[in-house]
């Protein structure tokens, strides 16, 4: 099979991106105006999406979005997301990927308060950023190694939580919007386009979505992410707005997401 020809270097750069991706596919994604607080949330305690993964026309493995119940920190009750990603156990033979990322968002939905993030492999992590909201600042640690603390905004999320923060938002053609993310080590405004309205087909079943494209702000000056080549969401028109296909493009690299089964 070809792929066993991929050198280790090109399968690092590879995964770093698959990595980087999956904190950035929500970076961008954010459109339309967002609900009030006393509607309805687009989603629950118990929610469970799960996506296969296909590099390619090779199927890579999966990845699951979970609304887990309800926790409290320091007496506050959050929100508790969590996002479980692997390879099968082809991919396995030549890059192993087992990563786990948490986030915990006020009730309110209007900041996050913590994200963690463990992943085993070649670049093993086992990151958390705190978020201080009475210095404004974020923090980022890995294996207890600190880094110096990041100035954020009012209303600043992590990148998981920001795959729920945009089901809040109102899905229109042409709509553009901004929001502050961190990961700890940056500061991020983040931009996305409505592009239209469209019509796709995942395992033979018709769905109405609105296709999301990205757009990141430059950071510095200069594009520090790395993550802007045609990276695009389908969104489905309805109230709940679930991600069903998330797709993109890194030079020679073409990954798709796409929904397998979605429960309550």
């Amino acid at each position: 099979m070809k792929t066993a020809f991929v050198n280790t270097h090109r399968m690092s750069r590879i995964n770093s991106f698959i990595s980087a991706t999956i904190i950035s596919l929500a970076l961008f994604l954010l459109a339309g105006n967002t609900n009030s607080i006393g509607e309805t949330m687009p989603f629950r305690d118990g929610e469970r999406l799960r996506f296969r993964a296909q590099w390619g026309i090779i199927n890579a493995g999966e990845a699951t979005l979970e609304v887990l119940p309800a926790e409290n920190i320091k007496g506050v009750p959050l929100y508790h997301f969590r996002m479980i990603t692997e390879t099968n156990k082809y991919v396995d033979l030549f890059y192993k990927i087992r990563e786990r990322q948490d986030s915990y968002v006020d009730r309110e939905m209007t900041h996050s308060v913590l994200y963690r993030k463990k992943s085993e492999g070649e670049h093993p992590r086992d990151v958390v950023v705190d978020f201080d909201w009475e210095n404004k600042t974020s923090s980022y640690s890995s294996f207890g190694e600190k880094m110096p603390p990041v100035s954020i905004s009012a209303g600043t999320f992590d990148p998981l939580a920001l795959f729920y923060v945009i089901r809040l938002h109102e899905l229109t053609e042409g709509k553009v919007i901004e929001i502050p993310v961190t990961d700890g080590k940056r500061f991020i405004p983040a931009t996305a386009r409505v592009l239209k309205k469209e019509t796709i087909t995942i395992m033979g079943d018709r769905y109405e979505t609105f296709r999301v494209e990205s757009g990141l702000e430059e950071i510095g000056g200069k594009d520090q992410s790395g993550l802007q080549d045609n990276i695009t969401i389908w969104f489905t028109a309805d109230k709940r707005k679930l991600p069903f296909r998330m797709k993109f493009k890194k030079g020679i690299a073409d990954f798709t997401f796409e929904i397998v089964s979605s429960e309550d």
